[in-house]
């Protein structure tokens, strides 16, 4: 299962992703875990310290790897070099899966031991100084994005994925990429606008969407909420002595989180679990494919000198039943 956290900047969506990590793998299931936002806190708040979220490889930097990979033996895609961040599979391309070891994750996964229990995290990377004004954050999702085009998931196997601050996820097709995205919210009319906006952008794609109100303090917090995101709204999550000490960089058992936010976890586990039996395998290729084929217009035939509608493999479904090649 892929989910997508999101939210406001401050709204907490790294604590409460890494919160869901860490719940999944107390729970036994295998996760990749996906820090896709600029800013890169997610090793942090996994626990790991300056040091070792520093030194975490960036899938930026290793372009070219995962697209000579993911291209296989693909007839269709003539040269790594003619793939962009939305080339979709087809026969022949090698698929990425949760629980395989690979040259993708040996190059850019790094195990994070969350009591007793491991899971692999992959960083977009920061700006460079060779990026700095001159390149848009989304260079930099590129990567993330190929791989979940490529990427084959089952049920009790799960991605986490943190995305960037705000609605800034749709300048690329990556925010239709998962089964469920949850937007962290606050009681504020800022953090509202946040999922007025999402939900807007995303009417048109079928996404499913859950709202989480974090910081929420008391009865008109919570009504506040209900009032603004109404049926979207799944659980609330207030003050956590666990995270304050987390943040300081002294996380105690995780068994030892307040049984308030172990309760909220597990609805996010059920509602995650639940779309399983909704998905639309066609419409998430078809999705797939109608992105690939704008930026191939927009930008990619252009700089990368081919056709690249010609990539697309009209009888690929995208499936957990498809054999990658060898």
């Amino acid at each position: 299962m892929k989910i997508a956290f999101v939210g406001k900047g401050g709204s907490g969506k790294t604590t409460l992703s890494s919160l869901f990590i860490r719940h999944l793998a107390a729970d036994g299931a295998p996760v990749v875990a996906v820090d896709a936002d600029i800013n890169q806190h997610l090793g942090a708040a996994l626990g790991l310290d300056e040091a070792e979220a520093a030194a975490l490889p960036a899938m930026g930097a290793h372009l070219p790897l995962i697209k000579d990979y993911l291209r296989g033996t693909n007839p269709r895609i003539t040269s790594a070099d003619t793939m962009i961040k939305t080339t979709p599979p087809g026969a022949g391309s090698r698929l990425l899966r949760v629980r395989e070891d690979n040259p993708v994750y040996d190059a850019c996964a790094r195990p994070v031991e969350l009591d007793g229990r491991a899971v692999r995290l992959m960083v977009t990377g920061p700006f460079t100084d060779a990026d700095l004004g001159v390149a848009c954050y989304h260079s930099k999702t590129g990567a993330v994005e190929l791989c979940l085009n490529h990427l084959v998931d089952g049920p009790d196997e799960y991605v986490v994925v943190d995305m960037t601050a705000g609605s800034d996820s749709f300048a690329s097709g990556m925010f239709t990429r998962f089964d469920l995205t949850f937007l962290v919210a606050e009681p504020t009319r800022k953090g509202v606008s946040v999922y007025r906006q999402y939900k807007e952008y995303a009417r048109d794609f079928g996404v499913a969407l859950k709202v989480v109100g974090n910081k929420v303090q008391g009865p008109d917090d919570l009504d506040f909420l209900r009032a603004e995101v109404g049926d979207d709204l799944l659980v609330t999550v207030g003050h956590s002595d666990w995270v304050r000490a987390m943040e300081k960089g002294r996380p105690p058992r995780f068994d030892l989180l307040e049984e308030p936010n172990r309760h909220a976890l597990r609805l996010l586990h059920t509602a995650v679990d639940a779309t399983y039996r909704q998905r639309d395998r066609e419409r998430y290729t078809r999705q797939m494919v109608d992105f690939h084929l704008k930026n191939a217009r927009s930008w990619g035939n252009e700089r990368t000198g081919a056709d690249l509608a010609a990539q697309v493999d009209p009888g690929f479904v995208l499936g957990e039943n498809v054999t990658a090649s060898a």
